[in-house]
């Protein structure tokens, strides 16, 4: 089984809720972890709560990084932060990858400066799933968006690299043999968008080992038309906020015109059933995290929010990646791509 290393400082509810995570990780499953972090925090944790002690090690780090802090300026400062002794653990070979809540920023500095990027990326891209329409049985409930905050803007060669690297990963991970991958643009048409949109529609469209089925517009985010969908990091990353947001507003709306109206309230029990599944697909501490793609490691990036379910999570999906080797698959596709 493979050994996740976990920043047991990141995140809003760090330490203790991840500790909690990796507790239930060792009583529950197979799973090797190594917990990262002040020691005498970790084990105060710890000696409160029931764990299997011959599944998890502790590696001391005596600084941590903030979810405030600039991202370069603290890994420059904190060498021996959290996040960045973990991710050393791993290109040392004593974990397979890592596993955060803490600051995205940093996250993804902390891959470039100790990760080696697979041979051909270009650049790197933090992928994110989402809850979606099904369009026929079997399919996958999630989709997969990337990049969503990796990077700012991209060119054409990028994001042609970003749909070989989501394809690769939706193959893996969620066991789609020939996922249907689409730009997101301002419109359906191929010549729509800047520059690079448009080389890059071209460049799929050519591409043997993609199967590219062109152009999507936001409206169709929330349908099963496509697994993988490719965007620069700063729409993506605007994208992703608007669906968490909308999806607790409408949670959030249903709650209070039930304690407002009784008639609300009795219409809203007939469709209980229909708003517990919106809550389910809603609920990121059930996906665990986003990978960051590129790098010969895997770096599992959580919620900052991450509760201790988020975090098992989180190590469960790192664990599948490794097991089903991921980053090989991706470099196969880059190398054929190339």
């Amino acid at each position: 089984m493979p050994t996740i290393a976990v920043d047991a400082m990141g995140g809003d509810f760090a330490p203790e809720e991840v500790v909690k995570g990796v507790a239930q990780i060792s009583t529950d499953t197979e799973i090797d972890c190594v917990l990262v972090g002040d020691e005498s925090r970790i084990q105060t944790v710890l000696s409160s709560i029931v764990y299997n002690p011959e599944k998890i090690r502790i590696q001391h780090a005596p600084e941590h990084i903030g979810m405030a802090d600039d991202p370069k300026v603290a890994l420059k400062i904190k060498r021996q932060a959290s996040m960045v002794v973990a991710a050393q653990l791993v290109t040392q070979g004593e974990a397979d990858a890592l596993v955060t809540a803490g600051n995205t920023g940093a996250a993804v500095l902390a891959c470039v400066q100790t990760f080696r990027p697979i041979r051909g990326v270009k650049r790197a891209a933090l992928a994110s799933v989402y809850p979606r329409q099904i369009e026929y049985p079997g399919q996958d409930q999630l989709a997969l968006l990337l990049d969503v905050g990796a990077t700012i803007h991209c060119e054409a060669t990028e994001l042609v690299q970003f749909a070989l690297m989501g394809s690769a990963y939706a193959r893996r991970v969620s066991k789609v043999p020939s996922p249907r991958v689409a730009l997101l643009n301002m419109g359906s048409e191929e010549t729509k968008g800047g520059d690079a949109l448009v080389d890059a529609y071209q460049r799929l469209r050519r591409a043997s080992d993609v199967n590219f089925i062109g152009n999507i517009e936001g409206h169709d985010l929330a349908k099963g038309k496509a697994d993988v969908i490719i965007c620069e990091g700063f729409v993506g990353n605007v994208v992703l906020k608007l669906l968490e947001g909308l999806a607790e507003l409408v949670v959030d709306l249903a709650g209070t015109a039930a304690r407002e109206n009784w008639r609300w309230k009795l219409g809203l029990r007939v469709l209980e059933s229909g708003f517990g599944k919106l809550r389910d697909l809603t609920d990121y501490a059930a996906y665990g995290g986003a990978p960051i793609l590129g790098f010969e490691h895997l770096l599992i990036k959580s919620h900052g929010r991450s509760t201790a379910r988020a975090v098992a999570n989180a190590i469960k999906v790192a664990a599948k990646a490794v097991r089903d080797g991921v980053t090989r698959e991706i470099a196969s596709a880059i190398e054929q791509g190339a």
